[in-house]
């Protein structure tokens, strides 16, 4: 698990000169570890190096893998996890989603949100949520577009048992404007939402141009846990026909 551990520090390393070099603190950028497809050792074991946040994209290989990593970090003595939905929701799968996973970064529809805000048990915290933006407006790719951004916080933030914290986008590559186009949007909507602070854009190869643009999550896959199709020490058995 060396080579995992190896990889965070790196990644830290490069959130942390990214940080500085546009004025902020380090710790102001939270790194999601995305490990889709890597199993429970893998997690529990970037666990013990202090890593909380991590972030699955399937919740049919999610679920299992999120109860084995439990029992491997309560085995280590290590801190309690925080689970983050980056894939696309549906509307079948919004109460097992409500019910063990922290935050959801992908809500773009009204009827998610509301699903999410009737399904999550009374005694947890509120669910954390993002609002995907198609900040790139492509065709094939989820989110609510800009224009229509505004109705859609409005209704989102009134539910209740969830909490609207921020905005999430994956934009087109090569559209060098996108992060600070989502910035300006979650600015501009600040006024009147004092908690939509987050920001949650930028993955393994361009997290350096999302922290200058002001992101406070980055999506991080590859950099930490390496190609998908590579070899890997326990890799996750995928039960989601999305998956590949």
């Amino acid at each position: 698990m060396s080579v995992f551990s190896s990889n965070l520090q790196a990644v830290r390393q490069r959130v942390a000169k990214a940080a500085i070099a546009a004025g902020r603190e380090p710790r102001s950028v939270r790194i999601i570890a995305v490990s889709k497809t890597f199993g429970a050792q893998a997690i529990a074991a970037l666990s013990s190096t202090g890593q909380c946040d991590f972030g699955e994209n399937y919740l049919q290989e999610a679920l299992p893998k999120m109860a084995l990593a439990k029992e491997e970090a309560s085995a280590r003595g290590v801190a309690p996890f925080v689970w983050h939905m980056i894939g696309p929701l549906q509307s079948n799968k919004t109460r097992l989603v409500a019910e063990h996973f922290d935050w959801v970064h992908t809500v773009e529809r009204i009827k998610i949100a509301e699903r999410l805000s009737e399904q999550r048990p009374a005694h947890f915290a509120p669910l954390e949520v993002c609002i995907q933006v198609n900040i790139s407006a492509e065709a094939t790719k989820s989110g609510v577009l800009p224009e229509a951004l505004p109705e859609l916080v409005l209704a989102v933030a009134v539910l209740p048992r969830i909490r609207l914290r921020g905005l999430m986008a994956i934009p087109r590559p090569g559209d060098a404007s996108a992060f600070g186009r989502l910035a300006a949007l979650r600015d501009s909507l600040r006024a009147e939402h004092a908690d939509l602070t987050e920001l949650s854009m930028g993955m393994s190869a361009d997290l350096e141009d999302a922290i200058a643009k002001g992101a406070t999550m980055v999506r991080v896959g590859t950099a930490i846990f390496g190609a998908r199709g590579g070899a890997t020490l326990e890799r996750a058995p995928s039960s989601d026909p999305q998956d590949s």
